[in-house]
């Protein structure tokens, strides 16, 4: 019987010990993936995301250019939602989704992330590739940086420039899959001038990419 309760009592004990290991999050849990629609939005920097306080450092150096201060206080301004570290998340995540969508030649997603001119572009060389009968196997190895160079308030609408570094690895193939040109093993670095923009208080959340320059 005492063996029975001894036993009883370990049992117990280890339940105890799974729970506090298993029943509690630690932290690290990887959160689940957010619905497309509020992936891309570049989103909405608060004013102290340039002015530092005592729990929040002055983030200016690392992710906005001396020259570009003065539009982004606008921007703030004129939208005190606007924050500086999601606006950059955003752009990145925007940068990824944008390549990929272009070397797959999902014109869909490209709707919803580019604005028109920029998006027939797009479409113009997607159609080209195809002719020539092109399959783009590109991979984003890494997006090394992305700082704001400029921005520009006119009236409502916002123009935020964002320079992109980044390591591609891209392979061309023919129908047959056959390499024609690239490398998978070397990477090749980019660098390019991104111009994202919105028109701020609308209904529509999200900044497009309006504009793509090399840096």
């Amino acid at each position: 019987m005492v063996y029975v309760v001894i036993l009883a009592m370990i049992a117990g004990f280890l339940a105890l010990r799974l729970y506090m290991v298993l029943g509690k999050r630690t932290g690290h849990e990887q959160p689940l993936p957010k619905p497309a629609e509020e992936r891309v939005g570049i989103a909405p920097v608060t004013a102290r995301a340039i002015e530092p306080t005592a729990d929040r450092p002055d983030i200016t150096n690392r992710h906005i250019e001396p020259g570009a201060e003065q539009g982004v206080r606008a921007i703030i301004s004129a939208d005190s939602s606007f924050d500086v570290g999601q606006f950059i998340d955003g752009a990145k995540s925007a940068y990824r989704m944008i390549l990929e969508a272009y070397w797959k030649g999902d014109t869909d997603t490209l709707n919803w992330l580019v604005d028109d001119e920029v998006r027939q572009s797009f479409v113009e060389a997607i159609e080209a590739r195809a002719a020539a009968g092109h399959v783009l196997d590109n991979r984003l190895v890494s997006i090394e940086r992305a700082v704001i160079t400029d921005a520009v308030l006119t009236g409502r609408n916002a123009r935020i420039m964002v320079r992109l570094e980044a390591d591609i690895a891209a392979i061309t193939r023919d129908a047959d899959g056959n390499m024609v040109s690239g490398s998978m093993s070397d990477a090749v670095e980019t660098r390019e001038i991104w111009t994202f923009g919105r028109t701020l208080k609308s209904s529509d959340p999200n900044w497009k990419l309006v504009e793509t320059d090399e840096a």
